[in-house]
């Protein structure tokens, strides 16, 4: 029996192979389920409380008109330079601030 165990041991056949082979097939069998679970857990991510889906189907769907409507105006904006370190931002955005109303309304 020793000298089959150790004709086995020095084969490179049983001694890469079969690990090998053991891991190969071992890996196939852990993957399955790995991905088993990924799937188990998007199935119950898709299940929704009545309650909570039909919050999400009351929500208002966008249409291109109103998307256009919120940005039809964005070009009516004004460059206001900020405030340097050695300059007071409060006094300095106020000063601002009435020159552009002052502006707006003469016009």
């Amino acid at each position: 029996m020793s000298g089959t165990w150790s004709r086995l041991r020095s084969n490179r056949t049983v001694r890469y192979g079969l690990p090998m082979m053991m891991l190969i097939i071992g890996g196939s069998f852990g993957l399955r389920e790995f991905t088993q679970i990924r799937y188990d857990v998007q199935k119950v991510k898709r299940k929704l409380d009545p309650a909570l889906e039909a919050q999400l189907k009351k929500k208002d769907k966008n249409t291109l008109e109103s998307e256009y409507e919120k940005l039809k105006d964005c070009n009516d904006w004004v460059n206001i330079r900020g405030p340097r370190p050695w300059e007071d931002s409060k006094l300095y955005q106020d000063q601002q601030r009435k020159t552009i109303n002052a502006e707006q309304s003469q016009h």
